[in-house]
């Protein structure tokens, strides 16, 4: 029998606005074998006018959770700010009943160039000290209530007694991923979350940033996982990647691809991350259409172990 070296997740298009190609491509990427689905949890699209669609991220998962039966699905990444700790508590708690344990919430503090979506829609705006140190206290209050414990509260958040009803079928074990770029966040993640994402990280730096979480980790009596995310742009051939890369460049698109080349290579690629220590590798998919189908076929078997 066998199993996969390094799970694969794609991120889902929540900026088309259009609930039926968000659920489509849910079920699309069960339908070919990859093992999870995610959601970025932005008002807008990050950079971009206010009236541009995007649905929202909680919502959306609880949909896919129904309509699904076996891939992994979570936020990458929610914004610890945007939802009282309760409530956000609450709403995974749900949507992990309802999918049967199959949620994981990724949660980060944000950036600069989610000020826009702070301001449009008055959600608070603190220091980067002051991010980071909510960011902490809001995931040791969900683990609390995730395992059915109180908890007393903080500097940020007030004392929760609970309890969730029902409670997530994963209890404390529902996989909580600090998204962090910054040093200091990846060793945050080591000390009180089950996982760290690495946002567009090079094998080398991602590997770096890893051993950072895991000797954390190790000091906090803990173990978390390493996983990555990032834009691809995966062709055909080398010819065919070539030309899309071209097309993306006179197109004045800079987007910030993380890995771009043929289908083989990605493979390849992907075995580097997983020597690097990531358990996954969660990808936006660039490109024309057909880009799951030919990673379905020419990539994940490549990931297969016996």
């Amino acid at each position: 029998m066998s199993r996969r070296a390094l799970k694969v997740g794609l991120i889902l298009p929540m900026f088309s606005g259009d609930p039926g190609k968000v659920l489509g491509a849910a079920r699309a990427a069960e339908d070919l074998g990859f093992d999870g689905v995610f959601a970025f949890d932005h008002f807008f699209p990050p950079g971009a006018s206010p009236d541009r669609p995007a649905l929202e991220a909680f919502t959306t998962l609880a949909a896919i959770a129904a309509t699904t039966e076996r891939v992994a699905l979570g936020t990458l990444v929610t914004r610890a700010v945007l939802r009282p700790a309760g409530l956000l508590a609450k709403m995974t708690s749900t949507i992990d009943t309802i999918s049967g344990g199959r949620m994981i919430l990724g949660i980060g503090t944000g950036d600069p160039i989610d000020r826009p979506e702070h301001l449009a829609f008055g959600f608070p705006n603190l220091t980067v000290s002051e991010r980071r140190a909510h960011l902490e206290e809001t995931v040791t209050a969900l683990k609390s209530l995730f395992g059915g414990r109180s908890f007393d509260g903080g500097q940020y958040h007030p004392p929760m007694s609970g309890p969730l009803v029902p409670a997530p079928p994963q209890g404390d074990s529902l996989p909580v991923w600090i998204g962090a770029q910054a040093d200091d966040v990846v060793r945050m993640a080591g000390r009180v979350a089950d996982g760290w994402n690495g946002w567009g990280s090079s094998p080398q730096d991602f590997k770096r940033k890893a051993d950072l979480m895991a000797e954390e980790a190790s000091n906090s009596g803990r173990h978390a996982e390493a996983t990555w995310a990032g834009i691809v742009l995966v062709g055909e051939d080398e010819d065919e990647a070539t030309k899309l890369q071209t097309a993306r460049a006179e197109r004045g698109m800079s987007d910030g691809v993380a890995w771009s080349g043929p289908a083989d290579r990605f493979a390849e690629h992907l075995h580097h991350l997983a020597e690097a220590g990531a358990t996954w590798a969660i990808m936006v998919l660039a490109g024309p259409a057909g880009r799951r189908e030919l990673l379905a076929e020419r990539v994940l078997p490549e990931l297969d172990v016996t």
